[in-house]
């Protein structure tokens, strides 16, 4: 698969391109193409040092979605309207949304915009034809990054778009250990994006560290 990721240059973004690129094309993206090279080339190099293939370019976020068939957003959700307002060519493309509006207070609260949830939100900002799924939201950073570790993690997936959502299954199922499960249509991507900030809690309050989840 061609994987663009907007937004690429940050911890979740550099994690999903060096769990990816081993087995598919990624296009990371950033506002700043030149970032967006220096990334590839660092998830070239530790790649090859663990022996493993590896198919990463960096570019600009316009030209990441100009060259993919698959978008994934990892950006903050502050970040998502500004952003999406300066890109455009989603249309039949296939958009996954890891993003999770929340803050963080005495403890992290999940706090959806006025659509219901980020998903929803986003779905408003593009257009129309945009094969939108919700992926990817329940796994840490650090998670993505320890390449040396298989991840034994369940990935709820949302979306209106059946052979959409079945090919964001097949990507997350592409990942050693990872399992894909079908969580709903769009309108449920609320109950997804809330586990982050509970997984976020759980690890604070019983000194654990990067919590994830599966289903048995």
């Amino acid at each position: 698969m061609k994987v663009g990721i907007v937004g690429g240059t940050g911890d979740i973004g550099e994690g999903i391109a060096m769990r990816l690129s081993s087995q598919h094309d990624v296009v990371i993206g950033s506002r700043e193409a030149d970032k967006a090279v220096h990334s590839s080339e660092c998830c070239l190099s530790t790649l090859a040092g663990l022996g493993l293939p590896c198919s990463c370019s960096g570019v600009s976020n316009q030209e990441a979605i100009d060259r993919s068939d698959i978008i994934i957003l990892a950006i903050p959700f502050r970040h998502v309207e500004p952003t999406l307002s300066t890109l455009n060519g989603f249309e039949d493309k296939i958009v996954i949304s890891p993003v999770n509006p929340m803050e963080k207070r005495d403890y992290f609260v999940y706090t959806p915009p006025a659509e219901g949830s980020a998903a929803l939100m986003i779905k408003r900002l593009l257009p129309p034809e945009t094969r939108l799924c919700t992926a990817f939201n329940t796994v840490a950073a650090n998670k993505w990054k320890a390449l040396t570790e298989d991840l034994h993690l369940a990935v709820p997936v949302c979306g209106d778009d059946p052979a959409a959502k079945i090919r964001v299954m097949e990507l997350i199922d592409s990942v050693s250990h990872v399992k894909s499960y079908d969580a709903g249509p769009l309108a449920a991507s609320c109950m997804v994006e809330c586990l982050t900030p509970l997984l976020l809690n759980i690890a604070r309050f019983n000194r654990m560290r990067d919590v994830g989840i599966q289903f048995r």
